[in-house]
Parts: C-alpha cells; sequence; structure tokens
C-alpha cells in the first residue's frame, strides 16, 4: 500500500482529473470542427488529399488520447483503492519524482525501462 498523505493524493487526483478533462475537451473539439470535410472547400485533389492526411492524422492522435485516457481513470481507480504509486510489476513504491511526471504510469522507473529494452529487442 501507498504511504503518501491525503494532500500529495488530492493532488495526483487533482492532476489525473485535469488531464482528463482536457483530453474529452479536445475530442469534443475534433468532433465539433476538425472531422467535418467540404469537398466543396477544396478547390483540386491535392488540397483534398492533403485535408484527408490531416484528418487521418488527427484521427491516429485521438487514437493515443484515448488509451491515455484509460490510463488516467485506472489511476483514478489505484487512488480510490489504495494501490496508487505501487509498481504493478515488482510492488515497489513508484518515486514521487516518476509520478509528478506522469501521474498514470503503473510502473516503477526500472520496471518501466526493463519493459522499454525488452520492446527494443523485440520490436
Amino acid at each position: 500500500m501507498t504511504t503518501m498523505t491525503k494532500a500529495q493524493l488530492k493532488k495526483f487526483r487533482e492532476s489525473l482529473e485535469a488531464k482528463r478533462l482536457e483530453i474529452i475537451q479536445r475530442a469534443r473539439q475534433t468532433l465539433d470542427e476538425d472531422m467535418t470535410l467540404d469537398v466543396d472547400d477544396l478547390p483540386d485533389e491535392m488540397d483534398l488529399a492533403s485535408s484527408e492526411y490531416l484528418q487521418s492524422f488527427t484521427f491516429r492522435l485521438r487514437g493515443r488520447e484515448r488509451m491515455l485516457l484509460d490510463k488516467i481513470q485506472k489511476a483514478l481507480v489505484r487512488l480510490d483503492d489504495g494501490s496508487f504509486g505501487v509498481c504493478e510489476e515488482c510492488g515497489e513504491k513508484i518515486s514521487q519524482k516518476r509520478l509528478e511526471a506522469r501521474p498514470e504510469t503503473t510502473l516503477c522507473i526500472r520496471c518501466k525501462e526493463e519493459q522499454e529494452r525488452i520492446e527494443k529487442d523485440f520490436g
């Protein structure tokens, strides 16, 4: 279990909820503004191709944000159940510095580096 103070936990919850809200607002903006393709406004095929590329790129970004949103939600659950700040891999405490940089993280820096090394070797 974590040994953080209530104030520290509250700070992490606020940070996670702010990130979550920002992602949701950007997604709404994308739906409202960026996802409409009006062929009449595009005078030639190059403009249409460019616009379709930008739309595809925006969808990919939103896919990454959806994954981040899932990680944020899981971090909020860990805050509720008392497991926030504990590495899912080794069970050790995740450093305060790492949590401040990535409060949605589930791995301590040592386990994350090991995961990245394995991905690099097999990727």
